[in-house]
């Protein structure tokens, strides 16, 4: 990383300065497929909103001299309570990809998960990132055979952990993405041909770079819709769930859950985790705010096995709002794609940085040490 690169990153204060930075250094379309969630975006804008509503209650004269950001996942240490949550089409938003993401994370020691529909292999990324603690994130796709093919490539590959995304048995309506014409690979048309002259840099790392595919599914090209509902299946049921963990004997964690009675129904089904997610408002719009049903979900089900949340996280304010009310994790997505768009894994890193600053000041100001002493009785959600 060069010395003006290393200096502009490092003015990026918060999330949202990388945000602007990002923005500034793709095109349209693809800061509009991160920046931007389904139909009218009223689920993100509402998670977001959540989060502004959040009021502390600090414990004073406490010494917080020293504070431990660790904790444990699924029986692994993390140096930090928050992971980098799986997101495809990364090398869109920069050329080194979920390779660049994963040293990031490996660096700071903590999770990430590898997207089905990444443009990294999971087990190029275990070369690329043998330290890291890596997860791969399932799609079921209607073929069983390339569902097969993906677990074993996970088994292979070192992967820790099996996420199961429940959510998506069909695509969401992205408006931003419909409007963009974005396509996968993004493709050469008259409005992308101007934009090569404001992002040429982009453009040709793209032109000239590896093939941008799905490295773990061959053979899906169009436009997201097109390309989703070949993989995505409508008929995903409960002997699906069955069907993974007879091929899967690792830890399994299900993502996507909306309703406090599906995380018992998750664990009823032998998963060890479980992610309240609306998959950052990309999916269903209108849907629940994982914030609002968190608290209630660990005091029903929480001994039952481990509770994470994303969704709307841009601060590591909102990180300890969420481990204080009983969550074991967070997992951030838009926040460190915007320091990849920002500055590839330095961006990555920054993002990183920045909300691990946030973490530590806020448990200072709390009265936290360890992030065993967050407490629900320190927080008040709406």
């Amino acid at each position: 990383m060069g010395g003006g690169s290393a200096g502009r990153l490092a003015r990026a204060a918060t999330i949202w300065d990388l945000r602007e930075m990002g923005r500034k250094r793709t095109p349209r379309a693809v800061f509009d497929y991160v920046d931007g969630a389904a139909e009218a975006e009223i689920s993100l804008r509402r998670s977001r909103e959540a989060f502004d509503e959040v009021e502390f209650h600090p414990s004073v004269l406490r010494d917080v001299a020293t504070v431990d950001t660790s904790t444990t996942v699924l029986g692994r240490h993390s140096a930090l309570p928050f992971g980098l949550a799986p997101t495809g089409f990364t090398k869109m938003m920069h050329h080194a990809g979920e390779s660049a993401v994963a040293k990031a994370a490996g660096d700071a020691g903590i999770v990430f998960a590898l997207s089905t529909l990444g443009t990294t292999s999971a087990r190029d990324l275990a070369v690329a990132a043998p330290e890291t603690n890596r997860w791969f994130q399932l799609y079921l796709p209607k073929d069983r055979g390339i569902a097969s093919e993906l677990v074993a490539g996970a088994v292979e590959s070192g992967s820790s952990a099996l996420v199961v995304t429940v959510d998506t048995v069909v695509p969401g309506i992205r408006l931003r993405d419909a409007r963009n014409g974005l396509s996968f690979p993004p493709a050469l048309t008259l409005r992308t041909l101007g934009g090569m002259a404001v992002h040429p840099k982009w453009w040709y790392r793209m032109l000239t770079g590896d093939p941008l595919n799905f490295s773990s599914l061959q053979g899906f090209e169009g436009s997201l819709p097109e390309i989703l509902a070949q993989i995505w299946d409508p008929s995903l049921s409960l002997a699906d769930l069955e069907w993974v963990r007879g091929r899967w004997d690792g830890p399994l964690v299900i993502k996507g859950i909306q309703r406090v009675d599906d995380v018992a129904f998750a664990f009823d089904i032998g998963a060890d985790a479980v992610i309240l997610s609306n998959h950052g408002g990309r999916q269903l719009d209108r849907s629940v705010v994982p914030l609002r049903i968190l608290r209630e979900a660990v005091e029903t089900h929480g001994d039952r096995g481990e509770i994470y949340i994303d969704g709307g996280i841009t601060n590591g304010a909102d990180v300890v709002a969420c481990i204080a009310l009983g969550a074991k994790l967070c997992f951030v997505g838009r926040a460190y794609l915007y320091g990849l768009m920002a500055g590839g894994q330095a961006g990555v890193e920054r993002a990183i940085e920045i909300l691990t600053e946030d973490v530590v000041r806020t448990m200072r100001l709390l009265g936290a040490a360890s992030v065993s002493d967050l407490r629900p009785d320190m927080v008040t959600s709406v």
